[in-house]
């Protein structure tokens, strides 16, 4: 049997069967589809930045979409007008012949040879561009706009703020792509009909392990020294005296002298610390096991939480990585204190406004009804403050005034979400303990093991205090930073 023999076989049969409503509305729909595509890529390409995330939807997943429920339209209406002839008794035995003589017939079919060149393309295009534009910043983050709000907001003021989401939340490899996929649909469906968490919890079940996202940059072996710290945190007073905070942090790692510091005694090794926490957020942490270097493995438990052995075997079973102490590196988000603090430090906020600390704190940590009242109300009065009882300072200094009280709001703005329920201290950081338990979750004295050790709470295990709430730190001088 020849090619052009076989073409005929292989033709015939198509090109009568299609000839049905469903298959031509398929090929309309592919046709149409994809001129749209197509000038949307070019429409995109010459876009200056990143397009917006729903028009993101519609050029890559939602178009996309109706091409392939197009193309799946085309071979349907051959199978069921098949089936329908069929079942009638109307399937001819042999199919009308092709008359490529035809011009009419060689278009058609020269059409649809090209047709299926391009649509293959068409495919592959759309679907690398799709799953490439999934994995953008710009649709984690604003596609579900009030639902992502507060945490692309905090991603944006970020030391991670250039990484992409999916290189912490993914990572590399297939199993996760499609794993995160598939818990993508589910948020979808959450979206859709409201049932989503309010405030999003903190996936800190369905991570990756921090070795195989976080190590991919950070090595903590390779941190290994102490680390010199500086903080300068402000009173309440009418001058905003500053109080300085020094001390030597002892980062550690694996050195000549062993396991050594903060890293060295909890991150050294393959499982050197396995821990029970029987709370979701791992905040409550009854039993820790600890592996030394010599191999001996000591279990230390809570003499104040007292589990049950029915909590423990209940609780999650976790070998201690990076993210249970930097459990916010890049979705942290501050306390008003703290936040006022930063900003007085970095001079977007001037200590030489009277009270400014106080009255800024105070007016952070009112109840608003929404995030608009809340920046209305933080400037109005702020500015009436300082406009009634200190005008000259209003009048002389009023841009250094507005200035500051806008950063006021806009710290605010950086940590308040009322329709996700997130307010101050909503989200744990761990990453210390002086807002919230963070170290003292086991370091708290309390955990003890059968041969009565200690998990120790002393403060010089981690850190050295050099000094504390002074206003004019000699070990400043003394080293020429003063």
């Amino acid at each position: 049997m020849s090619l052009r023999e076989r073409f005929q076989d292989w033709s015939q049969p198509i090109y009568f069967l299609g000839q049905n409503p469903i298959t031509l509305t398929g090929a309309v729909l592919t046709t149409s589809t994809a001129l749209t595509i197509i000038a949307f890529w070019f429409y995109d390409t010459l876009l200056p930045g990143p397009p917006h995330p729903y028009i993101g939807l519609l050029i890559y997943l939602i178009l996309p979409g109706i091409f392939i429920l197009g193309l799946l339209l085309i071979p349907l209406g051959i199978f069921l007008r098949r089936r329908s002839l069929r079942a009638r008794g109307e399937l001819p035995q042999i199919f009308p012949p092709i008359d490529l003589a035809l011009p009419v017939v060689r278009r058609t079919l020269e059409y649809v040879g090209v047709a299926t060149v391009l649509n293959l393309i068409i495919i592959a295009t759309a679907s690398y561009r799709g799953v490439e534009y999934m994995d953008s910043v710009n649709f984690c983050g604003k596609t579900c706009h009030t639902v992502m709000d507060p945490e692309y907001t905090a991603y944006q003021n970020s030391p991670h703020s250039r990484v992409a989401c999916v290189e912490c939340h993914i990572g590399p490899g297939a199993d996760w792509f499609v794993r995160s996929k598939l818990s993508g649909l589910r948020q979808v469906v959450a979206v859709t009909f409201h049932t989503y968490s309010r405030p999003i919890p903190s996936p800190v079940k369905y991570l990756r392990p921090a070795r195989e996202t976080c190590e991919q940059c950070h090595w903590p072996q390779r941190f290994t020294g102490d680390k010199f710290l500086v903080n300068t945190s402000y009173k309440d007073d009418e001058k905003n005296t500053p109080q300085t905070d020094v001390l030597l942090l002892k980062v550690g790692g694996r050195t000549w002298q062993g396991s050594v510091g903060i890293h060295g005694h909890h991150l050294a090794d393959n499982a050197r610390i396995r821990y029970i926490s029987t709370d979701p957020e791992r905040q409550t942490i009854p039993e820790v096991e600890y592996t030394d270097d010599q191999g001996k493995t000591t279990t230390f438990i809570s003499t104040d939480t007292k589990p049950t052995k029915e909590q423990l075997d209940k609780g999650e079973h976790r070998v201690m990585d990076c993210v249970d102490c930097h459990n916010r590196p890049t979705h942290a988000f501050d306390l008003p204190e703290n936040a006022i603090d930063k900003q007085m430090q970095f001079g977007h906020i001037s200590p030489d406004l009277p009270f400014i600390k106080k009255k800024a704190v105070e007016l952070l940590k009112v109840n608003y009804p929404d995030r608009d009242t809340a920046e209305h109300r933080i400037v109005e009065d702020l500015n009436n403050f300082y406009r009634s009882n200190y005008p000259e300072i209003y009048q002389t200094r009023r841009t250094v005034v507005e200035q500051s009280v806008q950063e006021v709001a806009n710290i605010y703005l950086r940590n308040i979400f009322p329709d996700m329920r997130v307010t101050w201290g909503t989200h744990p950081n761990n990453l210390g303990h002086n807002d919230s338990p963070g170290c003292f979750r086991c370091h708290d004295g309390s955990h003890t093991s059968a041969d009565g050790q200690t998990i120790t709470n002393d403060c010089s295990a981690c850190h050295n205090l050099l000094a504390v709430d002074e206003e004019n730190p000699k070990v400043l001088a003394n080293i020429g930073m003063k």
